[in-house]
């Protein structure tokens, strides 16, 4: 067995997904869960832990496990099969270094932000890490929350980490592609970070993959400098702490939504884990869809100045075309997470989350600040404020039931609200279908039945494959190019693995199969034998009945032709037919 197979056989796919995605229990091998991969109210996607795949069959995704964890975790295919391997204790052999270009690459980038993560720890427990050291006691950090969270320090020279890369032998275009240098217009390199404080940031599997850099000295600008886009790191994908998070997420059922890298140390140092923010750019369509996998349920706590006002608007129209429950946070004294934690608490914080106002409530409370709520103009001018947003839900009863609240919490009458929304929606296109779980297949029962039993049984395959393929009973199936497969697997004395069926298969054919075995009706293994055996039979007395009806129809033309040799040869033909019957 290859590495990839011992890998592939040693994971479960259901464990490896259920990671990602809350899955449940949909049937004897088969899991349910929202896509990852797309926006979706209704689980359109599917793990069957028999064979070892999945699908979706909202947006198509599908594949092993390899193909998942690529496509989650945006790698290649070696890094996933190493993440992979190392997750689940199975040594990974020394590869050749006749490897792809693009994964020799991210490869030796990966390996140098492990080096400068080390360097940049090294130098805060350094002597030159003496003012970072210094801003990180001001600020309430402890030591076991630094080791914690690896913060570092790059020195302000601008040459030591370029000195450490250059000296490990990494070529230039490495370095440059790397995002930790910068190259000089005369030539030869330089830090890219310098005097700052260090976060690293990693990806969604706990690797280091960027990091950001928090000046600390007044006229250093910018405040926060974070690492450019490389081969392992896109901004718009990664929310910091994640990695730390999401099984904190998962257990609470709620994610902390905040700014800041300090907000996220500090809530989480009080004990508060599920919290996590985006890299030092506005929240991203992305980011939201990765939140989601943990969590329906958002809570949003930007700091309180006109830029985080400003982010948090952006942020909640993000979450709420996601369709996430969102709850906002306000705190009070113009104190951002990590400053309220320190003066109110833990007690104090958990308290304003446990306390904090759904999304349309706070949006009507900005309403109530913007708006005279004594006059009836004022009333009615909150209620126009609000109504874009509250028309914007996809759900007629949910949209209706957050209008009549909300109109009660401003004093608007809600009659004057069902007249409005009556009005808009008679001008506006029918909400956004959900996906279907699952697709009905447009084959015969009997297609279904074989199809499943061959998949989960050799004791059926052994038996049916040849009879199936000598009296060419497929040829006429929706399916035969699925059993086409089979039979070519069968005759070249393959061992059955349902990947190497798929492998064989176009991408309409996938989708057929996928959609047999993830179907709710199951086959018993131990039945399964006696029952495609039956649909043999029956198949066979059809096909006899056919050739039956085919000869009586020849008797008849030869007959009307005057031709009776050919008649009474046919007629004997037929003879034959009705004692094999």
């Amino acid at each position: 067995m290859d590495f990839v197979e011992q890998v592939k056989s040693s994971v479960d796919i259901v464990r490896t997904i259920g990671e990602y995605v809350p899955l449940k229990k949909a049937g004897a091998a088969r899991y349910s869960g929202l896509c990852p991969f797309h926006s979706e109210k209704t689980p359109s996607f599917s793990v069957h832990a028999g064979h070892q795949f999945y699908k979706c069959f909202g947006c198509g995704a599908g594949g092993d496990v390899f193909k998942f964890v690529m496509e989650i975790e945006g790698i290649p295919f070696y890094e996933a099969l190493k993440l992979l391997a190392e997750r689940n204790g199975i040594p990974v052999p020394k590869r050749s270094m006749a490897s792809d270009p693009k994964e020799k690459l991210r490869a030796a980038v990966a390996e140098m932000h492990e080096i400068a993560w080390e360097v940049f720890q090294a130098n805060l427990r350094a002597p030159a890490g003496a003012e970072a050291r210094s801003y990180l006691a001001k600020r309430g950090v402890a030591d076991e929350t630094i080791a914690e969270f690896g913060l570092g320090f790059a020195e302000q020279a601008g040459q030591q980490l370029t000195r450490r890369l250059e000296q490990r032998g990494y070529p230039a275009e490495y370095l440059e592609e790397s995002g930790l240098v910068r190259r000089r217009p005369e030539g030869g390199f330089y830090d890219y970070f310098r005097g700052r404080l260090i976060f690293p940031i990693h990806s969604e599997s706990g690797k280091v993959i960027a990091f950001g850099g928090r000046a600390l000295r007044p006229d250093d600008n910018p405040k926060y400098l974070n690492s450019p886009e490389t081969p392992l790191y896109h901004k718009s994908s990664i929310l910091y702490n994640l990695h730390r998070a999401r099984t904190a997420i998962r257990k609470q059922d709620r994610a902390i939504l905040v700014e800041g890298y300090m907000d996220v140390i500090g809530v989480s140092a009080a004990g508060i884990h599920e919290v996590v923010a985006s890299c030092g750019t506005s929240l991203t369509d992305r980011q939201v869809r990765t939140l989601s996998r943990y969590s329906q349920r958002i809570v949003v706590n930007f700091d309180p100045d006109t830029a985080g006002a400003n982010a948090t608007e952006r942020s909640l129209q993000l979450l709420l075309e996601e369709n996430l429950r969102i709850r906002v946070v306000e705190l009070d004294g113009g104190l951002d997470p990590d400053e309220y934690v320190k003066k109110f608490g833990a007690e104090g914080y958990h308290a304003k989350l446990d306390h904090a106002a759904g999304y349309f409530h706070w949006l009507a409370d900005q309403a109530r600040r913007k708006f005279d709520m004594s006059t009836i103009e004022g009333r009615l001018d909150g209620w126009k404020f609000l109504q874009p947003a509250i028309q914007r839900i996809s759900d007629r009863l949910e949209r209706m039931a957050v209008a009549n609240d909300v109109a009660g919490y401003l004093g608007v009458d809600r009659s004057f609200v069902l007249e409005q929304f009556k009005r808009a929606a008679a001008g506006q296109p029918s909400a956004r279908p959900q996906a279907a779980r699952a697709p009905e297949t447009k084959m015969p029962a009997v297609e279904k039945l074989l199809l499943k039993s061959l998949v989960n049984s050799l004791e059926a395959r052994t038996g049916a494959l040849p009879r199936l393929q000598e009296y060419g009973l497929t040829s006429q199936f929706v399916t035969r190019s699925i059993f086409e497969a089979f039979f070519s697997m069968s005759n070249q004395g393959e061992d059955f693995r349902f990947s190497d069926l798929e492998g064989r298969l176009n991408a309409s054919d996938r989708e057929l199969l996928a959609s047999v075995c993830l179907a709710d009706e199951g086959i018993e293994t131990e039945h399964a034998y006696h029952q495609v055996m039956e649909c043999i039979r029956g198949l066979e007395s059809q096909a006899l009945e056919v050739q039956r009806s085919s000869l009586r129809s020849q008797i008849r033309e030869a007959e009307r032709a005057g031709n009776v040799g050919e008649a009474l040869r046919l007629a004997q033909e037929l003879n034959v037919f009705r004692k094999e019957a």
